[in-house]
């Protein structure tokens, strides 16, 4: 249920955001079927999109280490859309030079710091950047990713230096096709024991924003958000049918029911439009249409 702490003007913004980092993948998905892109791999967040636009509208300004996932972390938060396809094209105008791809995107303009690639390391960076700093920082990582040993020594490093971060753990319960469940017997809330202030959630965006609120003045903190991604954990494909469970379709109902639902079909169908418009304007100058 959207809490009545959120506008008008906040639901759609928030819906803009949805919208935009959606149709921003599933125009890059549609292209990279059709090989009009460079076969890098590419790491789609659909179905997740909520994570990022809820918290963007929180945490802005905040400092980002985002993992190989970051699409949605750098739309959400202001990154400019042209950047990213130009990235992802291979082109110097790229927003990290054409170098990066999908993997390693970087932002100095938001101050969003570009992946290595290696899992979870952007989190004992993020950790020192934060002390380091004494900026707001904000980490996001997979599920799989929060397993590692230098991932649970930094956050523990982070409750005892009291860095102002927060981590944010996108859980689909898988490590590329391998359950949580085979893989531990423990779960992302355990950190309390750390003493660092923790929450599981789902990916409603309104929980996502008040646990955000919650937590903007008590870093650091962690919110592990249990969501569900579309497709595969690279490239495009997908087992079996869509999954019944659809964020987007659940959030664009419950702002109808607000009765807002006009201005989300109009707000949806011009992203669709103007997206779709801007990755053909790319391609042609890349030579690819």
């Amino acid at each position: 249920m959207i809490p009545e702490s959120i506008d008008t003007e906040g639901i759609l913004e928030i819906f803009r955001k949805i919208c935009l980092i959606r149709y921003f993948e599933l125009n890059l998905k549609k292209i990279y079927d059709a090989g009009l892109m460079p076969k890098i791999p590419i790491y789609l967040s659909v179905g997740q999109e909520t994570i990022a636009a809820s918290l963007s509208m929180i945490y802005k300004g905040a400092s980002l280490f985002g993992q190989h996932r970051g699409h949605g972390i750098y739309l959400a938060f202001g990154g400019d859309p042209t950047k990213l396809i130009d990235e992802l094209l291979g082109l110097p105008t790229g927003c990290a030079g054409g170098m990066g791809g999908s993997a390693s995107i970087q932002c100095p303009e938001i101050k969003m710091f570009g992946h290595d690639g290696l899992m979870g390391t952007q989190v004992p960076i993020g950790v020192g950047y934060a002390i380091g700093t004494g900026q707001t920082t904000i980490t996001f990582m997979g599920d799989a990713s929060a397993e590692e040993g230098y991932v649970l020594g930094a956050i523990g490093y982070a409750a005892t230096k009291k860095a102002p971060i927060l981590f944010v753990v996108c859980d689909n319960g898988l490590s590329i096709l391998t359950k949580k469940d085979v893989r531990r017997n423990w779960n992302m809330a355990d950190h309390a024991g750390f003493g660092i202030a923790t929450m599981d959630i789902t990916d409603d965006p309104w929980e996502i924003i008040r646990t955000g609120k919650f937590f903007k003045n008590q870093l650091p903190a962690l919110i592990n958000i249990q969501t569900n991604r579309e497709l595969w954990h690279a490239g495009t494909g997908r087992d079996g049918q869509p999954n019944e469970f659809n964020r987007f379709n659940i959030t664009k109902n419950e702002i109808a029911m607000a009765g807002l639902g006009t201005e989300a079909d109009t707000i949806e169908r011009e992203m669709e439009i103007s997206i779709e418009a801007l990755w053909n304007q790319r391609l042609k100058l890349a030579g690819r249409l």
